[in-house]
């Protein structure tokens, strides 16, 4: 298998362009919410994150490589890898933030460089947790129904990926549509322009020139950061120092919830490449991912990595190893010369959102194409949770546009009964947020063995969701003055209603008969 293919190409745009929106995510959130300096961010964070990523891209390319030597196929398509979107907000909202506000208010010297330690702090833990699980996570994949490991992966990909750019695509129809006709014709018609130009690069080329001719390019407004050099520096005496704390204990909850989520990710994203024809081993795959958020904490990032969604539709775009060293080659440089700000005000995001918007309808088309034509029931039922996930995250943005979320108008309890007086029941959105993927696999699985009528595996998932719930792994949420955040309580009312689930289903060869 040749090193770079034309497909790849393609493919680098797309990855390109979605690991470009977490750079941006990161410089908004650090210097709007956090308050961090132009030097904490392109002296230490993004050096650590290029470090982090380019080592995973190339590590999952090299796999790809072995696994076409081992098959004799020039097919394979890499794992996609970047950063971890929901770490992200969860590392600056409910850990970074709130280090940062107790901080100030115990006096402290310098509260920024407390929050960026807890950020150092709970990366390097998920990385940990992620090496943990490597060895015994291939058991519970093979375990659980490819329904249900597919269809949450669609949920995600459906509400987290697809309906925020379909938003987008609408609220700037001229560039939006006009790209995605270029995708459609490109990627669901299969055919190419005369020239063989790669339907990426054309889609991003006219994207770009219309955001530009158009006003949705910040014309005249350049950025106002300089380009210089940064060498990744490791900074073990500042994990050392959040390690040695002691002060970020409270904060161990959010982040052993967010690593065990991370697994799970990345267990379905594995599952969806076998899906797809590349079989990768669990085990080296999530080790990898495990090295990768740990030098990234090494050399200063606070955002974990993780393997990527989408890998069907980069392999649909033709993309195979080339892609992935292409994206850790680009990302290095705009992470250790300073440019990010300079690629993002010359490609705006909308030229490359159909290509997105794209590969999160393929994820969603796989689910259904991969799993036996009778389980379909159990993938729409493993949409539902991400989808819902979605509305509760909708809804909060739109509570924080309003002035609320913060520290005039912290979220509070309150807001459950003024939204049920409106027919929204928030706090059923709120539940399923927390925890949302164990509760879209495990209702999926559980709806895989009621169609096959094996009511005993069937209530055993019911069973461990309802173990879960009680860790409180699932629905149970506490209010923080921005936000909602898993609270590692017992969730009562859900350990009871899946316990009865659960003997229902289990009793039921006894107390059902055939229609």
């Amino acid at each position: 298998m040749r090193w770079i293919v034309r497909g790849d190409v393609d493919g680098f745009f797309g990855l390109a362009i979605d690991n470009l929106v977490q750079l941006l995510l990161i410089d908004t959130l650090c210097r709007g919410v956090l308050a961090f300096p132009p030097d904490l961010i392109y002296g230490r964070i993004l050096p650590g994150a290029a470090i982090s990523i380019l080592a995973g891209n190339v590590a999952y390319a090299l796999q790809a490589r072995r696994l076409a030597a081992r098959t004799g196929r020039t097919d394979v398509c890499a794992l996609p890898y970047g950063i971890n979107t929901v770490s992200l907000f969860a590392h600056v909202f409910l850990v970074m933030l709130p280090a940062k506000v107790l901080a100030t208010a115990a006096g402290a010297a310098d509260p920024v460089r407390v929050a960026w330690q807890a950020g150092l702090f709970a990366t390097l833990c998920s990385g940990l947790i992620e090496l943990a699980c490597a060895f015994f996570a291939e058991r519970v994949r093979r375990a659980t129904p490819r329904a249900a490991l597919l269809s949450t992966l669609a949920g995600i990909a459906l509400s987290f990926i697809s309906l925020g750019f379909l938003y987008r695509t609408f609220a700037r129809p001229l560039v939006g549509l006009t790209t995605l006709a270029i995708v459609m014709l490109t990627y669901f018609g299969r055919v190419r322009f005369k020239g063989r130009i790669p339907g990426g690069v054309l889609a991003v080329s006219i994207g770009t020139l219309l955001c530009w001719t158009t006003g949705i390019a910040p014309v005249g407004l350049r950025p106002s950061s300089s380009t210089s050099f940064h060498v990744p520096v490791p900074v073990f005496g500042d994990l050392i120092a959040a390690v040695g704390g002691g002060h970020l204990l409270p904060y161990f909850s959010v982040i052993l919830a967010m690593g065990l989520f991370n697994v799970l990710g990345s267990l379905q994203n594995i599952e969806s490449a076998e899906a797809a024809g590349d079989p990768y081993a669990t085990t080296p795959s999530l080790l990898i991912n495990g090295f990768g958020s740990i030098a990234a904490a090494l050399f200063g990032s606070a955002f974990p990595t993780t393997i990527y969604i989408g890998h069907p539709g980069w392999k649909a775009l033709g993309a195979r190893a080339g892609y992935s060293i292409l994206n850790g080659a680009f990302v290095t440089a705009i992470c250790l010369t300073g440019t990010l700000a300079w690629i993002a005000w010359a490609i705006p995001i909308d030229a490359g959102m159909a290509i997105v918007l794209w590969i999160g309808m393929m994820i969603v088309a796989q689910a259904f194409e991969a799993t036996p034509r009778l389980h379909t029931p159990a993938v729409v039922v493993g949409l539902l949770p991400g989808i819902g996930a979605w509305g509760a995250l909708m809804a909060k943005n739109g509570l924080r546009a309003a002035g609320l979320g913060g520290a005039a108008g912290p979220f509070s309890a309150a807001l459950v009964g003024e939204f049920q007086k409106s027919d929204t029941w928030i706090h059923g959105a709120l539940a399923i947020e927390q925890g949302f993927l164990f509760t879209a696999m495990l209702l999926s699985a559980a709806v895989v063995g009621v169609i096959e009528r094996r009511w005993h595996r069937a209530a055993a998932w019911c069973a461990c969701a309802a173990v879960l719930s009680g860790a409180g792994l699932m629905h149970s949420y506490q209010w923080t003055f921005g936000d909602t955040a898993l609270k590692l309580t017992p969730a009562w009312p859900f350990v009871f209603g899946y316990g009865i689930m659960a003997l229902l289903l289990l009793t039921a060869r006894w107390t059902t008969e055939d229609l």
